[in-house]
């Protein structure tokens, strides 16, 4: 039977993690404020209790199925995409396929650091996000030159019906990665999760614009309009890599 001062130890060691966890800002089921995330190691060894840390585990398991979900999609969609545009020399289906290429990339570093590292933080991803976003300023240029000379050639690029499909499903399917991958991201307080959650919210609009240019193609049989929806789609893309690079600069997290 315990005696009295070994429950009284007991006691005092329970109130003072309770108040270190007050102190490090993380809740029992969010580590979304915690102000020591570099010393939180996977709320392996720091004042959380254990419940806290069953959850953690809990919450990087659905992170890794979400993923593992995310990545197996930006495969189809860099498939379909790149197949379906040199079929029917649609350069904005080449855009969609490329940014897929690069969203793809950005998923297995995402994957790799949850599987491998996931205290939340984000230092050891730096230079794999940064590269993917030089890697998005690189598709601009290439593709854009690509229509550009494809428009003074006057090639006109075709409806293609496997391009509005995975568009279509993409308008579909995106929003659900950009919403866990942002709301598991906050609680987990994993930041290369939530980066990877705005690359969503981009896909989601290319694939949004994809489909309409397509639409109108096939309805009117105007082929013109593929390259406005070109252009929108450069616009974000190019959005989206000068954002990445400016935060990565100044240190600063993406929010979504």
């Amino acid at each position: 039977m315990m005696n009295a001062d070994a429950e009284a130890n007991l006691n005092a060691s329970a109130t003072s993690a309770a108040r270190k966890a007050d102190d490090c800002g993380c809740t029992e089921q969010s580590c979304e404020y915690c102000s020591n995330p570099s010393e939180c190691l996977n709320c392996s060894d720091c004042c959380c209790p254990t419940s806290h840390r069953e959850w953690r585990r809990s919450a990087v398991r659905r992170s890794l199925v979400v993923q593992y979900l995310n990545n197996s999609w930006m495969a189809v969609e860099v498939a379909a995409g790149l197949l379906a545009g040199f079929a029917a020399l649609n350069f904005a289906l080449l855009a969609f396929g490329g940014d897929s290429v690069i969203e793809l990339i950005s998923g297995m570093v995402v994957l790799l650091h949850l599987r491998n590292n996931d205290t939340g933080s984000w230092r050891g991803e730096l230079g794999a996000s940064r590269i993917g976003r030089y890697l998005l300023l690189a598709l601009l240029p290439a593709i854009g030159g690509g229509a550009v000379y494809s428009y003074m050639a006057g090639i006109r690029p075709e409806a293609s019906l496997p391009g509005m499909v995975v568009a279509a499903l993409a308008v579909v399917i995106m929003p659900f990665f950009w919403f866990e991958k942002r709301r598991l991201g906050r609680e987990t307080n994993c930041a290369p999760l939530r980066i990877d959650a705005v690359e969503s919210a981009t896909c989601l609009s290319l694939s949004a614009v994809l489909l309409a240019g397509l639409l109108i193609q096939w309805l009117l049989h105007t082929y013109w309009v593929m390259y406005i929806a070109l252009g929108l789609m450069l616009f974000l893309i190019g959005r989206e890599a000068l954002e990445g690079t400016g935060s990565h600069k100044s240190g600063k997290l993406l929010s979504g």
